[in-house]
């Protein structure tokens, strides 16, 4: 199967979940994502999707400047983003009890 699709549904939560502890930055959030084992994820899928998620309000920014380069922009979750959190975890936990029902042969008839 190919993750790539299966990111494209999910990256919104995925990029939510990595900020409810911490704030970060593009390129921080991106190492996050794949050191919890979302590999295939791609830069900018990332970029795209902090945009669309402070676009929609979930998000805020703030830039802090850096000493060894460009200053950075980082994300952090607002009120917003952390009800669109607990909404979206709530509907990824029942797709996949569905999905594992089906996958063990737990089908409703």
């Amino acid at each position: 199967m190919d993750t790539t699709q299966l990111l494209k549904g999910v990256l919104d939560l995925a990029v939510l979940a990595v900020l409810r502890e911490e704030d970060g930055y593009g390129y921080d959030i991106l190492r996050r994502l794949r050191a919890s084992g979302l590999d295939e994820v791609g830069d900018a899928s990332v970029y795209g999707t902090l945009r669309r998620l402070f676009t929609a309000g979930y998000l805020t920014t703030y830039v802090v400047p850096s000493e060894e380069g460009p200053h950075r922009k980082y994300y952090a979750l607002n009120p917003a983003g952390r009800t669109q959190l607990t909404d979206a975890s709530a509907v990824w936990r029942g797709f996949a009890t569905t999905m594992n029902g089906l996958l063990d042969g737990r089908a409703a008839a």
